[in-house]
This record gives structure tokens, C-alpha cells and sequence, in this order.
């Protein structure tokens, strides 16, 4: 079952006190990015974060599921209704995670 488009939008607008937020459809779900860092997956509209150590103990209940059958563990974040609890974890995320490699002119 793929995200809905709607249920992606409300993620996108929920996380949107972290920074420019944007979304890509990837393999049939959603990539989900901040100022151009890719911060987690949308599947199954199911909000997905990439696990960082910082972010970990800010947790409100600490659930890792795999986003889809055979990937990595990542932080299932099922309240996605508190907008700034959402912003102030996507913020946490991207603050740890390495910058985007540069993409190469062809």
C-alpha cells in the first residue's frame, strides 16, 4: 500500500518548523527532506525517521520498525499531529546527520 498524497502533505506542513521541507516519490512512498537533507520515509503513511543517537532520548515512545520489508530499523513516529514536537525532532535529525554529498555535473 503507497502514501497517500494527502497524508504526505500533512507530514511535510507538520514538520515545517524545522526548515524548507520538501518530498520526492521514491519507489512507490516518499523521501522526506529538510534544507535538502533526506530525513526519513514515508510509507504506508507511516512517518519514518532516520536513527540518530541525539534524537533517541527525545523520543516520546521508542518504536524502530523497518520502513519497508528488508531495510534498516528507523524511529516510527506515530504522533504526527504535534507540530512542534515533530519540527523539534526532524531539527534534532538533520542536525546530526552528514551533509549531502555534492551531486556531480555531467
Amino acid at each position: 500500500m503507497a502514501s497517500s498524497s494527502d497524508f504526505v502533505q500533512y507530514v511535510a506542513e507538520q514538520c515545517s518548523g524545522a526548515g524548507e521541507i520538501a518530498t520526492k516519490k521514491m519507489f512507490g512512498d516518499y523521501g522526506i527532506y529538510c534544507d535538502g537533507k533526506i530525513f526519513g520515509l514515508i510509507c504506508d503513511d507511516n512517518l519514518y525517521l532516520k536513527p540518530t543517537e541525539s534524537v533517541r532520548p527525545l523520543l516520546r515512545t521508542l518504536d524502530m520498525r523497518p520502513p519497508y520489508p528488508g531495510a534498516k530499523d528507523y524511529f516510527y513516529i506515530a504522533d504526527v499531529d504535534d507540530r512542534d514536537y515533530l519540527s523539534m525532532l526532524v531539527r534534532k535529525t538533520c542536525e546530526a546527520l552528514p551533509e549531502p554529498k555534492p551531486k556531480k555535473k555531467r
